[in-house]
């Protein structure tokens, strides 16, 4: 196992984790932990219930940072010792085992470097995705049912929570619209990159005569703000309805008017929220939402970047940022980093990540 090659790429690992490690600051990591685990184990913490989920959702993604940076690091020291059993074993088996390490590190630093690079006032919040079918009939609607799988898949991957705000099903297949939240470390951050049209193209199942159909998807990020984060919203700004949540086909999941929509009068944001247990909750739920949305675009005026981070996605002809393409080739392409892969099927089964780095990448060079 003396290659050269394997020398350099551990060489090459190292120096990436030293620059990580002084950016993320495991020090300052853990003072952060102590004070928020000291928070929460004070007796009235449940006194407040939005504060304490606060202190507790920030105390689990800072623990989740301090231990991926611990964890790799005590791998990458473990390197050597299994570079030297390699050696000394001098077979197939354990040269692979030093390959499949180096591998797996290369893709978990790749990641981590990425994180850096999330420095954006809002890249460390939770994220709201909400995802419209556009153009294409019942194939759009289709599509972007596979889309709001996808993420939910992806977060679920990464341990993130993934929460189903709002959906309103069409009437043949697939979904109209759905909102979810993903609460993880730096979730807006790097789903941000998600924002704008998707285009599918394939072979219809919903065409009879087989045809190819091209059908497009909007994918709206925005990040969602802290409670603590003021802003008012006159009542006569509001228009609140109330109504019955209901599943796929228009049938009734629920007996009682406990789903909210809220319209916005002046600027005609729309929020619902249905999947909570009362009509209070959903209420709560769609409002944070809201305050998000109008906070995002008051910030984007104030810094003449309206649009940057959520603007307006057509979902047709034109503005496509991705591409999925499942006939008569396969193959997932960015339009913009010009990142590509050849398995659609793992795509849509949440494997993103390739994605979401070259995006971040490529923003950050723009």
């Amino acid at each position: 196992m003396s290659d050269p090659d394997v020398s350099l790429r551990i060489l090459a690992l190292r120096s990436t984790f030293s620059t990580i490690e002084a950016v993320l600051n495991p020090a300052a990591l853990r003072a952060d932990i102590a004070s928020l685990s000291e928070q929460a184990t004070q007796p009235d913490l449940w006194g407040d219930v939005e504060n304490a989920q606060q202190i507790t959702s920030a105390l689990s993604h800072r623990q989740s940072e301090l231990t991926q940076i611990e964890e790799v690091g005590a791998r990458l020291a473990d390197l050597d010792v299994l570079v030297e059993m390699a050696n000394e074993e001098a077979d197939d088996a354990s040269a692979g085992e030093v390959l499949q390490e180096l591998k797996e590190l290369e893709a978990e630093l790749s990641q981590m470097e990425i994180q850096t690079l999330l420095d954006g006032e809002f890249d460390a919040s939770p994220a709201i995705i909400t995802i419209r079918a556009g153009a294409g009939g019942v194939d759009a609607a289709d599509f972007a049912e596979m889309l709001l799988r996808m993420y939910v898949r992806w977060a679920e991957s990464h341990k993130f929570s993934a929460r189903v705000l709002d959906t309103s099903y069409a009437e043949e297949a697939g979904i109209k619209s759905a909102t979810i939240q993903v609460d993880g470390p730096y979730a807006f951050g790097t789903l941000s990159v998600e924002a704008g049209t998707h285009r599918l193209v394939r072979m219809s199942p919903f065409n009879s005569a087989g045809k190819r159909q091209t059908s497009f998807a909007a994918v709206e990020v925005v990040p969602l703000m802290e409670e603590s984060t003021v802003i008012d919203i006159p009542e006569g700004d509001m228009r609140v309805d109330v109504f019955r949540s209901s599943g796929p086909g228009g049938q009734s999941v629920n007996t009682t008017d406990s789903a909210v929509r809220i319209t916005h009068l002046p600027s005609g944001i729309v929020v619902s929220c249905q999947n909570e247990k009362s009509q209070i909750q959903n209420r709560a739920a769609a409002l944070r939402v809201l305050k998000s949305r109008l906070l995002l675009v008051a910030k984007e005026e104030e810094a003449a970047k309206k649009k940057e981070i959520a603007g307006t996605i057509t979902a047709s002809w034109g503005d496509q940022m991705r591409s999925y393409v499942l006939a008569p080739y396969q193959m997932v392409k960015d339009l913009r980093s010009e990142y590509e892969v050849n398995n659609p099927s793992a795509v849509f089964d949440g494997d993103i990540d390739g994605f979401l780095q070259a995006g971040i990448r490529w923003r950050k060079s723009t």
